[in-house]
């Protein structure tokens, strides 16, 4: 099955009785049509936490329908597209092993593979799922943040293109690991210069700079 998006899902800022904010837009839901994507995200997409969440490094977020239906079954309720809160539902690509720095032709965008998601209490918050957290880092499929390299517009439908496969083995599912379980891992995400910035973000410095 060739890859493509079978969701484009925008949400908007809301008071929320989850978190320290007190506001998220983390309920995303699908839109029809082009929507267009530039450096920091999808036009009528917002963020709440911009010292946490957004930015270039964390521009677009893709979750595969494939694990949607995964977390369905063992959760035993169905997951729609964007309850994830995921910008763009990915069906026929594998996700979780997708490398750290990848390039995906999807539309008139060129994206990259910048970061990987790292799940909060909002987001528990909002699935209203007993220890969601705990679940979704045992689960091992995060989805990756993708950050836009060229503007253009996306929409349900587009192919999914890899245009360049990075020679290495860091994989989404290891920056994971290094950032959440296997802090040991963390030296080797140095191989990857494209995703220092995020890294160096999450270790601390709170900051969404592009990367070199």
């Amino acid at each position: 099955m060739p890859a493509r998006l079978v969701s484009v899902n925008v949400g908007r800022t809301v008071d929320v009785p989850w978190g320290k904010l007190g506001r998220s837009a983390i309920d995303k839901r699908p839109v029809e049509g082009p929507v267009h994507v530039d450096v920091v995200g999808l036009a009528g997409d917002q963020v709440a936490d911009q010292v946490f969440h957004g930015g270039p490094d964390q521009a677009v977020y893709a979750y595969a329908a494939e694990d949607l239906q995964a977390w369905s079954d063992e959760l035993g309720r169905t997951l729609r597209p964007g309850q994830f809160g995921e910008n763009l539902t990915t069906e026929g690509i594998d996700l979780t092993d997708a490398r750290a720095g990848d390039r995906w032709r999807v539309g008139g965008a060129l994206l990259e593979i910048a970061g990987v998601r790292i799940p909060c209490s909002v987001f528990q918050g909002f699935l209203d799922e007993a220890q969601w957290v705990r679940r979704f880092m045992a689960g091992r499929r995060p989805g990756p943040y993708l950050r836009v390299l060229e503007e253009g517009p996306v929409e349900t439908g587009d192919a999914i293109e890899v245009v360049e496969r990075r020679d290495h083995d860091i994989t989404v599912d290891l920056l994971f690991r290094a950032l959440t379980t296997e802090r040991a891992l963390i030296p080797r995400l140095a191989d990857e210069p494209r995703i220092d910035s995020f890294v160096a973000r999450r270790l601390g410095e709170r900051r969404n700079d592009r990367p070199r």
